[in-house]
């Protein structure tokens, strides 16, 4: 009998390099023990070193046992070096054994790679990256990820894609992956408490998550099938399903109330009516009476499908003027500004920055919200610069009774209503500029902008830009 310890728990080569020794010696599968580095040390059983890599060939074949081979490794049943060996063995007389699906060996390399596959899958869809603070000032990230087999290293090239640009480290229980935006290393395996348990990111995630979970859709067998159950203590949104799914019911019964926010066919109606009818010039000479001429406001289309204008709010007399784009679907039936998803991310922000909402005065470039009709659903479309010029009359008035000291741009939308077409968003981003009447104008981006990004880990970068951004509106406000 002849025992083979392994230094590496996954590494084929390694494999490769012994198995080969093996053929040479012509040792027989039932005549070889493998061992991995955890396997204990047997004193009645004599160990033998992996030899030199023999250059001579001793065999082929075929490419979906190398394959095959290079998956099933890393799978952690403790007998897979001495299945992979038989099936060697075998191949050397049998060239379509890996045809034979039905042969026991195959079938049961095949149940391995796949497990392999599905584990390695997890591992991309579940790492979930907390930022990690750091004296230097760099800026790291790090997740904890508990796989049932040895993926890290076949998954970690997928990161170094995907992250390029961020230094990173996943830390799983029996290796942990680093890099630096250059190099990648391995190093020894770590331990959850290795990991932040959360990072300023995790409550917007949270608000996201809660905001697309689709109550009608819920299929709580196949969703624990797609985000298996021992997998939610390592993400931060899981800790909000259980509510989910109790509340579900009562949320598609709301969301059916609701109508998925198609306006009332009285509305349609009135709508029509309004649309010959002629509105009378009247002298605006307030706030309050902005807000009421806007319901009859007929400069551009917009008007004939939103359900209501959606005029700003806020004091009279607010030292600060947010501007987003357009009301969304929840500010149409509200009748509020940034009260839909993207005002919640708003909201998080300016909390974090230490600025108080209440104190501000939030409002949109465009009043009517813009959309196409998608059966029940109202998606979002982007007004035109004939809409954004059509409702700068409205933002005009707004400006000219508040006199805010600094108005804050929020999106592309926003500075190209208030400094003209010509200005991009990346070009004023961060800066204070000076409007032609002399208000002062900072711009940073919109919060949706932050919920449509499928990156998170982009996103939370993102994020502490729009929160710095905040941060620095309320040191120009004093």
């Amino acid at each position: 009998m002849r025992a083979v310890r392994l230094a590496a728990l996954n590494d084929f080569d390694e494999w490769r390099a012994a198995a080969r020794r093996l053929l040479l010696d012509a040792v027989p599968p039932d005549e070889v023990v493998w061992l991995d580095p955890t396997t204990p040390h047997d004193l009645f059983v004599s160990e033998a070193a992996v030899e030199q890599v023999t250059e001579r060939r001793v065999g082929v074949v075929p490419q979906r046992f190398i394959d095959w081979a290079e998956a099933g490794i890393c799978h952690s049943d403790p007998e897979r070096f001495a299945l992979l060996y038989r099936l060697l063995w075998r191949l050397q007389k049998d060239r379509g054994l890996m045809e034979a699906r039905s042969d026991p060996d195959v079938g049961q390399l095949d149940r391995r790679v796949s497990a392999v596959r599905r584990d390695a899958h997890k591992l991309k869809a579940f790492v979930r990256f907390r930022s990690v603070a750091d004296a230097s000032g760099l800026e790291r990230f790090a997740a904890w990820f508990e796989p049932e087999h040895y993926v890290l290293e076949r998954v970690a090239p997928f990161f170094v894609r995907r992250f390029t640009g961020m230094m990173w480290a996943i830390v799983t229980p029996y290796r942990s992956a680093f890099w630096d935006g250059e190099n990648l290393e391995f190093g020894p395996g770590g331990h959850k408490a290795d990991v932040p348990a959360e990072d300023a990111m995790e409550d917007a995630w949270k608000s996201y998550f809660a905001s697309i979970f689709n109550p009608a859709r819920l299929k709580v067998a196949m969703m624990k099938s797609e985000m298996p159950v021992k997998y939610w203590r390592n993400l931060p949104e899981a800790e909000l399903i259980p509510s989910l799914i109790r509340g579900a019911k009562a949320a598609e019964a709301e969301m059916i109330e609701r109508q998925a926010s198609i306006p009332p066919s009285r509305h349609m109606r009135r709508a029509e009516r309004q649309v010959d009818e002629v509105v009378p010039e009247v002298e605006i000479t307030s706030l309050s009476a902005a807000r009421d001429a806007i319901e009859g406001c007929r400069r551009c289309p917009l008007y004939e499908m939103a359900t209501q204008a959606v005029f700003g709010e806020g004091p009279a007399h607010a030292e600060v003027m947010f501007v987003g784009e357009q009301p969304g679907d929840q500010e149409d039936l509200a009748g509020k500004p940034f009260v839909g998803p993207a005002g919640k991310v708003f909201d998080a922000a300016m909390t974090e920055a230490g600025m108080d909402r209440d104190r501000a005065y939030v409002t949109n470039a465009v009043k009517h919200f813009k959309f196409v009709p998608r059966g029940k659903k109202r998606l979002h479309q982007r007004p035109n610069m004939g809409e954004v010029k059509a409702c700068r009359f409205w933002l005009d008035l707004e400006r000219e009774f508040v006199k805010p000291k600094l108005i804050v741009a929020l999106g592309a939308t926003a500075v190209a209503s208030l400094a003209g077409s010509g200005t991009t968003l990346s070009s004023v981003r961060g800066k204070l500029t000076e409007l032609t009447d002399g208000t002062r104008m900072f711009a940073t981006v919109h919060p949706s902008y932050l919920l449509r990004m499928p990156d998170r880990a982009e996103a939370a970068r993102e994020r502490e830009r729009f929160v710095a951004d905040l941060r620095e509106i309320g040191r120009l406000l004093g």
